[in-house]
């Protein structure tokens, strides 16, 4: 499909149509004395050889990039003298990149409460919990994220099945119910406080598609997997719902402002959004049109069949605004390796018997995917297991023709079967995977599978490309953090950054490969190629200045890259 991405042009390019975005009246902005990545390929620009860029100057005008090439003398009737110049001193320029599957508001919500993702061990994450409830008034709920078991450097000493019991965190909050959810999303970590509130208790029997850990007098140690985190998760609802809609919306767009920030430093001129229910669509849709967001935000709906099936007519989806869009609807058959939430077809490696969670029957699944064909919107399934991609792509081809260009989407597909792989690119189905995963996962995904799976079907991004398939890059953030440097690292080395583990690094993608990834197939991949994702004339002129070449630094000054400025619709954002 690589065709799709490449437009033939002369040695530089230079649009101007009647409506063409030159012909306004803004004076606009000239990038010069840069080293830009156009996009893959340098998107035909005509380089010199040796050189490790397209092109050195472009001209952004209305929000759209007019002019890209190496010859700012041929442009000299395009500019005024009240256009800005920027000079980008020689540093690397590149379309911003796109965050492929992430979660927005889930992000924002991330920097306002705690956060573990950096956390050692669990004495760290008590004693941040403990220090939250001394200004916690009485009762109000503790909310965090980002815990990992696995990633820990030691294991706790009161635990079942690797996870510790609550009794510490339960004394030291006695009197504030807490939740704090894993990394993945796919567990929880409850008090007792919190169980005492939504009625968990030994009798509470398993949920069809989640686990209640329980300790050997069969009591519950304050996890929760998959389905399960339900029993809590809905208690904490409750508490939330007794605030004013004021007062939750004012705190969502608290959120939603650090979301925003945060991407913006770090590069993120536009956001794929995993999951958004009806209510955020209604606020996006607010702030779009009074001009209040900073980014360009592709989300996808995500709410049970029932709720989709009444109300998408009611919402007038798909919704295509100027930066908020909604035209993709977002279901799960399984949940994530770490918590053994993940469907597979043959057993654990180190849980021999147990093939993981299949979160959400396939019929459903199915009929989800029935709402999609009608309503004409994308359908994305979460699916990380082998068994729960198979059965993904079972259920798409009984809907794709070989005809169609609906760019179906895989979220995740993390471990694929073999006999799999090629399905992607003949179904035209988009893998949407996350480098970090990858690399965060390593510490334990060979255990999980053996590493005969973990070798041919892990994260095997080289088997897919070659295969023909289009790979979209991100982070999952908040699960990880939304930092899309760490990320490529991961996708061109499979290394951790930490140096503690590489993940069979054949798998791999190039430099360019990682980079077309995060930027021009994340745009394919939500339909907005027309709209961004390279540096070429009519596109959005999104894009950053970086301190390193990341098409030919060495692989130890990856991490090291900084990101100078972002720019989104030719205005400075960061």
């Amino acid at each position: 499909m690589k065709h799709l991405f490449l437009l033939l042009t002369p040695f530089f390019f230079w649009a101007c149509e009647p409506n063409d975005p030159a012909t306004g009246d803004e004076a606009g902005l000239l990038v010069y004395n840069a080293k830009i990545w156009t996009g893959q390929g340098c998107s035909g620009v005509e380089t010199a050889a040796g050189d490790d860029y397209c092109a050195t100057a472009m001209v952004i005008r209305n929000g759209k990039i007019v002019a890209v090439g190496n010859d700012t003398t041929l442009w000299q009737d395009m500019l005024h003298d009240d256009t800005e110049r920027m000079d980008a001193g020689g540093k690397f320029v590149m379309p911003g990149f796109v965050e492929g599957h992430a979660h927005f508001s889930g992000l924002g919500s991330s920097l306002r409460n705690l956060n573990f993702l950096r956390s050692k061990n669990w004495d760290e994450i008590v004693a941040m919990v403990a220090e939250r409830a001394e200004e916690t008034p009485e009762g109000d709920w503790i909310s965090g994220r980002g815990w990992h078991q696995e990633k820990w450097d030691k294991p706790h000493d009161h635990s079942v099945g690797g996870y510790p019991v609550h009794d510490e965190l339960s004394r030291m909050t006695a009197n504030h119910p807490v939740v704090l959810r894993h990394a993945s999303g796919h567990g929880l970590f409850a008090n007792a406080k919190a169980m005492e509130i939504a009625g968990v208790s030994r009798e509470t029997p398993d949920p069809r598609g989640g686990r209640v850990l329980r300790d050997a007098n069969g009591d519950p140690t304050g996890v929760f997997e998959e389905r399960a985190m339900d029993l809590i998760t809905d208690a904490y609802q409750n508490w939330i719902q007794t605030m004013t809609p004021e007062s939750r919306k004012e705190e969502w767009l608290a959120g939603i402002k650090e979301a925003q920030d945060e991407c913006l430093r770090k590069g993120v001129t536009s956001f794929e959004d995993a999951g958004t229910h009806f209510q955020e669509v209604t606020w996006y849709r607010e702030l779009d049109e009074a001009d209040s967001l900073r980014l360009n935000l592709w989300v996808m709906l995500r709410h049970s069949y029932e709720d989709m099936a009444t109300y998408i007519p009611e919402y007038d989806l798909p919704h295509y605004g100027n930066r908020f869009t909604c035209a993709a609807i977002k279901t799960e058959l399984d949940g994530a390796l770490g918590s053994y939430g993940a469907w597979l077809i043959e057993p654990y490696f180190d849980n021999p018997g147990f093939v993981g969670q299949n979160t959400t029957l396939v019929a459903t699944v199915d009929s989800i995917a029935q709402l999609a064909d009608k309503h004409k919107m994308q359908l994305c399934v979460h699916a990380i297991g082998d068994k729960a991609n198979h059965e993904t792509l079972n259920v798409m081809e009984k809907y794709i023709s070989r005809d169609d260009d609906r760019r179906w989407r895989i979220e995740h597909a993390q471990h694929l079967a073999v006999d799999d792989i090629p399905r992607f690119a003949e179904l035209g189905v988009i893998a949407a995977m996350q480098g970090i995963h990858c690399t965060s996962d390593a510490l334990f995904a060979e255990n999980r599978l053996g590493t005969e799976r973990a070798r041919s079907g892990a994260y095997p991004w080289r088997s897919l490309l070659d295969a023909g398939a289009v790979i979209v890059n991100g982070t999952d953030a908040p699960v990880e953090d939304v930092d899309p440097i760490e990320s490529f690292y991961a996708t061109v080395t499979r290394k951790r950054a930490d140096g503690k583990a590489t993940f069979f690094p054949e798998q791999a993608m190039t430099r360019e490969e990682g980079l077309h990834s995060y930027t021009g197939a994340a745009a394919y991949g939500a339909f907005q190629e027309d709209k961004l994702g390279q540096l070429i004339p009519g596109l959005n002129g999104d894009f950053i200045v970086l301190s390193n070449n990341l098409l030919s630094c060495e692989d130890d000054q990856i991490m090291d890259t900084e990101v100078l400025q972002t720019w989104v619709g030719g205005k400075r954002a960061f």
